[in-house]
């Protein structure tokens, strides 16, 4: 009844990237058309081009007679004055542009002609013979329109969004298919599986009553084991017999499933890290800080250029195809989300005191992905002083926290150093039990300036790993 035909679908991917790079095609066989299945096939069309395709712009929908043209066909995309045929319901040939113009006073089709006029290629269907059958998303060639008499039906499916595409092509074939001389296919599973992996212990005959409640029509087979499941065509989402077990227990009553111990017995804990950052932030908000959950992705410029740093020495890790110019690294610091959370709340009254306990990303050769995670508090005061007090008050209330006393050797101390994006001469640099942890000070007005602030910032940024 169905076959997909996507073999027998060329792309020709360098063209038809730029403005609809999916193509998805099925076959419909030995179908038979009464004028209302007819007209329900072309408002069936209609009403997904309206909802899930968007109006065109994710999916258009072609369908044609396949015994008036020959596969393979090719999709590609060729200048619009280059593209030639005779379009639907029309006497004569036109070419690309010229449709444009035509369609600009239709009622119908002219609400998707900006879809493509702009672009300088225009996406196209031949078949092997060189005749064109449509120019997506705007119309399909006459040559190949089906009619009452039409016996095979070829959908092809043009997409912008590839999973979408997948989603109206099924909904396509299978609202269709019982029309055809062999209509669906069925999904079968036992009832055995459906018990074992809910943890239930219902007969087949009972399985099959709960998933037609769920919109599965089921029914026993012959052999009293196996379970023959229709899937309509509404349900994209399964594509799996575990799917159709999700829906058997959520027919049965998660409530009513038994509880059962755990043939496997394990201990549970809070992972130490997540919990040493847990009691950090209750204590650091009941210093008076708030806290904030910036964006782990961030822009180049936001942790090296905004820092007054070279992003050659931050050690960050780049994505390859980044969609925004917001989202290019992973941050090495949670400094720059803090700094401009402030500026999103410049008009809050003063002064600003914002925390962040998170995971940076940090480019390391020994780790089999090339990187690691490494878990850093940080936090700024904004006012009209710097107010480098209350940092290094909150740091060494940090301190105090993790049991760690002021002092060389076992304890921690602070020593001067330089750094470009605090101020010279007010910045230091804290070690812990002889290692340094990060460092605290009041910020360069350069630093201060390309945030968009305009008062004093002081700030304080420690890696809380090596106290666990």
């Amino acid at each position: 009844t169905l076959e997909q035909t996507l073999c027998l679908l060329t792309w020709v991917w360098g063209r038809t990237t730029a403005v609809r790079p999916h193509a998805v095609a099925a076959v419909l066989r030995n179908i038979t058309f009464t004028q209302e299945r007819y007209d329900s096939f072309i408002e069936l069309q209609e009403k997904l081009h309206q909802n899930v395709c968007r109006k065109r712009t994710l999916v258009a929908i072609g369908t044609h007679d396949l015994d008036t043209i020959s596969g393979p066909f090719t999709y590609t995309a060729k200048p619009p004055g280059d593209i030639r045929f005779k379009p639907l319901n029309q006497a004569k040939e036109y070419t690309a542009q010229e449709l444009m113009s035509l369609y600009k006073t239709d009622s119908h089709l002219r609400h998707y002609l900006h879809i493509i006029e702009d672009e300088p290629l225009y996406p196209v269907i031949y078949d092997s013979n060189g005749i064109v059958l449509s120019l997506p998303p705007i119309i399909n060639g006459d040559h190949s329109k089906i009619s009452l008499n039409t016996k095979n039906v070829f959908i092809e499916c043009t997409a912008t969004d590839l999973t979408k595409a997948k989603i109206v092509l099924d909904m396509m074939v299978t609202m269709f298919c019982e029309y055809c001389e062999e209509p669906f296919t069925k999904e079968t599973l036992s009832a055995d599986f459906i018990n074992r992996k809910v943890g239930i212990s219902e007969s087949t005959e009972q399985i099959a009553q709960l998933l037609t409640k769920m919109c599965l029509r089921s029914e026993v087979m012959s052999d009293g084991e196996q379970i023959e499941v229709e899937i309509p065509p509404t349900r994209s989402d399964v594509i799996h017999a575990c799917d159709i077990m999700e829906d058997a227990a959520m027919a049965y009553g998660f409530n009513n499933i038994p509880r059962t111990t755990p043939r496997t017995y394990t201990v549970a804990s809070q992972l130490p890290l997540n919990k040493l950052s847990e009691l950090l932030r209750q204590d650091l908000a009941a210093a008076g800080f708030t806290e904030a959950l910036t964006f782990a992705l961030c822009s180049q410029e936001d942790i090296a250029d905004k820092l007054l740093k070279n992003i050659s020495e931050t050690r960050a890790c780049h994505i390859s195809n980044p969609k925004t110019a917001e989202f290019q690294v992973a941050r090495t610091t949670l400094l720059s989300g803090l700094l401009k959370t402030v500026a999103a709340n410049r008009k809050m009254p003063l002064p600003l005191r914002l925390f962040e306990i998170s995971d940076v990303v940090l480019k390391d050769e020994t780790k089999d992905v090339g990187a690691r995670n490494n878990r850093r508090l940080c936090a700024v005061y904004y006012n009209k002083s710097p107010g480098f007090e209350v940092i290094h008050g909150l740091m060494d209330r940090v301190m105090q926290l993790l049991e760690v006393k002021p002092g060389q050797g076992n304890g921690y101390h602070i020593q001067a150093a330089d750094d470009s994006t605090f101020f010279p001469g007010r910045c230091a640099e804290i070690f812990a039990r002889g290692k340094s942890i990060g460092r605290l000070g009041v910020l360069h007005p350069d630093v201060i300036n390309r945030f968009e602030l305009t008062m004093p910032c002081s700030a304080l940024d420690i890696d809380i790993e090596p106290f666990l």
